[in-house]
């Protein structure tokens, strides 16, 4: 049986690391940087990957992933008195990208999971609330996904908002039951948002 050098071994293990990166894909990427990148590609990729790790971090506001201390959408005052409340940055470019929704959001990077042993407090729900009435938010979208996971989390908020005066909204029609938003085309997403339904 073949023995890879153990820095072709340890290459290929950081490859998997990915989300759906098996052996084999680890295999060809290693072979491929091995082979076809030449030493300043290296490098660039290298110093690419220090630098977003090192300067990229969430939204003090929002949560949402950036290189500032409040992100550029927290930022715009142009922005409606609402409230998204999402699963992850990719769920907000998702949304952003239909532009026809001009509020705020609130991402969780997360979702409550107790089998996973992550909670309401291991998720972006702390300052929710407070963003609420700091902002004068008016509405809050629910747009979790539609997974068992996503469903809780979206329960959850809707109790934990019952005391204020803020309106309520789950996510409509569009999505298919288990679908994640970030796959979701335009025109589906279009179509949950003119859906949605106060709970």
């Amino acid at each position: 049986m073949i023995k890879y050098p153990d820095s072709f071994k340890e290459l290929a293990e950081c490859f998997e690391m990915y989300p759906g990166i098996g052996p084999k894909t680890a295999e060809r990427l290693t072979f491929f940087t091995l082979l076809n990148l030449d030493d300043e590609s290296v490098e660039k990729f290298s110093k690419s990957l220090k630098k977003a790790k090192d300067n990229i971090k969430q939204c003090n506001v929002c949560g949402m992933l950036t290189d500032q201390e409040c992100c550029h959408l927290c930022k715009d005052d142009t922005r409606e008195k609402k409230i998204m409340v999402v699963e992850s940055t990719k769920d907000v470019i998702a949304f952003e990208k239909t532009d026809s929704y001009h509020g705020k959001y609130h991402v969780l990077n997360g979702t409550i999971s107790p089998l996973d042993g992550i909670g309401p407090e291991e998720i972006h729900l702390d300052n929710l609330i407070q963003r609420i009435k700091n902002e004068n938010i008016l509405e809050v979208i629910l747009s979790t996904s539609s997974s068992i996971e996503g469903e809780m989390t979206a329960l959850y908020i809707k109790k934990m908002l019952e005391e204020t005066d803020v309106k309520v909204y789950r996510i409509g029609y569009g999505l298919p039951a288990g679908a994640n938003i970030e796959y979701a085309d335009e025109v589906t997403l279009i179509k949950a948002l003119e859906g949605k339904k106060e709970i």
